[in-house]
């Protein structure tokens, strides 16, 4: 059974904001990647349509590198990377959440998996 739940987020100035749907009580991806590794994400994923961006379209930078198969998308205002947009190994529409970036979630308690981005 799902313990998915709502969960608000955005960037460090408020530009960016959005709601997603998540279960956390899921693995939390921690990548190994260069930009992963660097900005610190833990990363948790949602289809397309359990995410609703509120605001901040327009601040949105987008920045990608290797396969480009990944926005890696980021505040213009404070340069937090809250999300990203992609496609899921079914070729869906995706959302990978910077779980850092949501409100009044804690780190404690979270299982983390390990992913070796840096290798593919």
């Amino acid at each position: 059974m799902s313990d998915s739940k709502r969960y608000e987020g955005g960037c460090h100035c408020g530009a960016v904001r959005y709601d997603v749907q998540l279960d956390l009580t899921q693995p939390v991806l921690t990548c190994n990647c260069s930009i992963c590794f660097k900005t610190g994400a833990l990363l948790a994923f949602a289809p397309e349509a359990s995410f609703t961006l509120h605001s901040g379209e327009e601040a949105l930078v987008d920045y990608q590198f290797g396969k480009k198969s990944i926005h890696h998308l980021f505040c213009r205002v404070c340069g937090v990377r809250s999300f990203g947009r992609g496609k899921g190994p079914d070729g869906k529409e995706m959302r990978a959440i910077n779980v850092r970036c949501l409100d009044g979630v804690s780190l404690e308690g979270l299982k983390l998996y390990p992913y070796d981005g840096k290798s593919r």
